[in-house]
Order: structure tokens, then sequence, then C-alpha cells
């Protein structure tokens, strides 16, 4: 008998949450879906895994022994999965690197093309992932290292360095009231509607809406997008508002929108980031060493000396 580990996901899901209709929202199907796979489980594992009431699901007993063995087979399953696609990167001579929008702005290329120098005969597989996921892949073990926002959820069982730092600006439909001016304090903005990332990415949704520095008045949320051309669309059409990088001014012009400064928000900053079993990657190693030598200098560090 073979069981998809997807219904092994789905499974650890309702066992977590103990409702359907939530763990259905986190998995992001239906319900009626959700229910038919737990089904297909029992069916194939010939026992009866949950108790439905009208108060949620309740384990079984076999659940139970199910749900304390399902985290270790998932998390076997991914390490293996995640070290038979790195070899085979590597084999290619691939290194995998993830990045969100606009990655590390105008220093990419120079990034990538110092690598090319540094490993002659690799070459690097830029890829772009969702807002709903801030890792870029990296969590996940898609890819061998990432340039990514900061800060992230799970930044800190990662290794990071920054590269820049950049002012965070707004970005507004050109006929929004306050698109004529030069500078934006953002108490100015709290009341508006903001076009945000998933729920799901937590902190650094929250870092996008500039929670923290609302004084604790909560955010409105107009729309929810996973990407760039999503998120200018939804601007656009009078949804809501944004903060941004300065640099998204250069990468993501487009009619009917328009970026100004804005201030009261702490800046952002893009680095480097790669999980701790890659210290010893001399690959990898030799990548973050490239990102590392293209940080443009410190605007507030000591002068040349004449």
């Amino acid at each position: 008998m073979d069981v998809d580990t997807r219904l092994f996901r789905y499974f650890a899901a309702v066992a977590q949450e103990g409702n359907l209709t939530r763990a259905a929202q986190r998995l992001f199907i239906s319900q009626p879906a959700l229910t038919k796979q737990i089904r297909q489980l029992e069916t194939l594992l010939d026992v009866r895994l949950f108790t439905r009431s009208r108060a949620g699901m309740t384990l079984t007993e076999p659940g139970r022994v199910l749900a304390a063995g399902v985290p270790g087979l998932l998390a076997d399953w991914d390490r293996v999965r995640r070290e038979t696609r790195s070899a085979a990167s590597r084999a290619a001579r691939v290194l995998r690197v993830g990045f969100l929008a606009s990655a590390a702005n105008e220093l990419t290329p120079r990034i990538t093309a110092a690598f090319a120098a540094r490993r002659p005969g690799w070459r690097v597989d830029m890829r772009q992932a969702p807002w709903s996921d801030p890792t870029a892949g990296l969590a996940a073990g898609d890819v061998d290292a990432a340039l990514l926002r900061l800060p992230f959820p799970g930044q800190d069982g990662l290794r990071t360095e920054t590269l820049l730092t950049e002012d965070r600006w707004a970005v507004l439909p050109d006929d929004h009231p306050l698109a004529g001016r030069a500078e934006i304090p953002f108490p100015e903005l709290w009341d508006e509607p903001f076009v945000a990332a998933p729920p799901e990415t937590g902190p650094w949704r929250d870092y996008w809406l500039a929670v923290d520095a609302r004084e604790g008045r909560p955010a409105l949320i107009g729309a929810v997008t996973e990407n760039p051309d999503d998120w200018l669309t939804a601007i656009a059409n009078g949804y809501g508002i944004a903060l941004a990088p300065a640099s998204a001014a250069r990468f993501y012009p487009r009619p009917g929108i328009v970026y100004r400064p804005v201030t009261g928000v702490a800046p952002t900053s893009v680095g480097v980031a790669w999980p701790p079993a890659a210290d010893t990657d001399r690959v990898v190693q030799d990548f973050v060493r490239c990102c590392l030598d293209h940080r443009p200098p410190d605007p507030d560090g000591p002068a040349d000396a004449p």
C-alpha cells in the first residue's frame, strides 16, 4: 500500500487544528476537499482516525499513534527530498538561489557575474518566490541560498548577512489625495486600507504594514496579494496603498502608480541567507562571499584617508 505524503500533511493539519474549517484555511483548500482526503487516508489505512462532532475533530487511539509518528516521517521525507534535489543540482553545477521581487536590486547581476568568475562552469539558477514564502524556498530546502528582505519568519534559524539598506516609501494610486505630496508622514496613512501579503507570513506581513509604527492602531486591509504584478494592480485599482522599498520606484514603475517618501518608519534591508548546514559548503560560501564583496559602502562609515 502506497500513501501520498500529501495525505499525511492534511492529516497533520487537522490533528493540530482539531477543526476541519481552520485546517482547510491553513492548507488553502476547501473543507469538502479536505474531508474527502481524510476519508481517503482512513480507507487506505483501514482505521478511523477522528471522531467527528460539533466540537471539532478528536483523534481516536489509532489517530493519536499516527499523529505521533507523522511529523518524523514527513521531516525524514523532506530531508531526503532536499538532499536528492541538491545532489542533482550539484551534479549539473547549478546553484539554486531564491529571491523575492527585485532580489538585491542592482547588485544582483554583479553578484551572479562574480560567482560565475569564481566558479567557472557553474551557473546561478535564480528562482522567484511568492510573498507567501518570505524565505523564497530556503526553509523548504528548495534553494541553496536566498536574497531576502529582512526581517523574515524563521530568520533566527538561518544564517544571514545584510547587503544593503534603503528607505521604505508609500505606493499610491496617482489620483490619491496624498499623491501630490513630496513626502508623507506615516501617521497620515494609518487610516488608509493597505494591500498586504498573505496573513500566514506573520511578522513579515506586519513589517510591511509597519505595525510597530502605528501606536496600537490596527491596519486596515483592502486586498491580499502574493506577487508584484497583482500587488500593483490592486493599488492602481484603488483597493489600497502599500509600503515598499524605495528601489521599487525603479524596478516597478507603472502607469497609475506613484511612489512617495515616508517619514516615521524604519528602513528596510536586503540580506543573503543560507542554512547552517551550508557553513561548510564551499559553493554556497563562494556565493555568500560574492554577495559580501559587492556590498555598497556604508555611507555612515569612516571616510577614506586622503
